[in-house]
């Protein structure tokens, strides 16, 4: 089990790391923002089997709830940046997939 400290310390290095992939998803830095994503998501999982049932109070509580807000804010504006350009990419694909049925069902030109 991890101590109250420790599990702040993690829960603050996610959020700089959700920091960080907000910028490199406003610098449009893909490969970087995917390199981030997996940080986080291993420290989600350190703290998914260590973090344990003692819940914090006072000082420690407000510290977990500021930097998990901190974190769906950046989030959010990831969210925002890349929704977009997922459709663009679903659309592209999606018409690729069309224009190969039907070079299958007619022929090419």
């Amino acid at each position: 089990m991890m101590t109250n400290h420790e599990v702040l310390t993690v829960y603050a290095d996610m959020a700089d790391l959700t920091e960080q992939m907000l910028e490199a998803a406003t610098r449009s830095e893909w490969d970087q923002l995917v390199e981030l994503e997996q940080r986080c998501a291993a420290h989600v999982r350190t703290l998914q089997s260590n973090e344990g049932q003692q819940a914090l109070v006072g000082e420690q509580r407000e510290r977990k709830v500021e930097l998990i807000r901190k974190m769906l804010t950046a989030d959010r504006k990831i969210r925002d940046i890349t929704m977009p350009w997922m459709a663009q990419l679903s659309a592209l694909i999606n018409n690729t997939g069309t224009e190969r049925r039907l070079a299958n069902a007619y022929g090419s030109v």
